[in-house]
């Protein structure tokens, strides 16, 4: 561990090291319009998929849920409970990604 602090320490103090982002020319960053729009529809699609699969596994969950209890088979119930849970940790990835997603490409604008 005192090794890496050691480099650490060696490549704060560099007096040199605040000149190595000098030679990059001021560059904004942007798409092209014919990437934007596929790459938008892309993302629109899977994001759409996601969460009605999302949705999906949530109604599958609930009834495995309802025959499990109604048949008296904890196994099918607890299963069924787990898919559901699994479905809106899906969803919320979905949703936090989205919005991530979305953040950071109007940061560039």
């Amino acid at each position: 561990m005192s090794q890496i602090l050691a480099t650490l320490n060696t490549v704060a103090a560099d007096p040199h090291w605040h000149t190595l982002a000098d030679a990059v020319p001021d560059v904004t960053p942007a798409m092209p319009k014919e990437v934007d729009k596929p790459v938008q529809a892309i993302l629109n699609w899977t994001a759409g998929l996601g969460l009605a699969a999302a949705v999906l596994g949530g109604l599958l969950g609930w009834a495995a849920v309802a025959v499990g209890h109604n048949s008296e088979r904890a196994a099918l119930a607890a299963r069924g409970k787990q898919a559901i849970l699994w479905s809106l940790f899906g969803a919320g990835g979905i949703g936090v990604t989205a919005a991530l997603v979305t953040t950071f490409y109007n940061m560039g604008k």
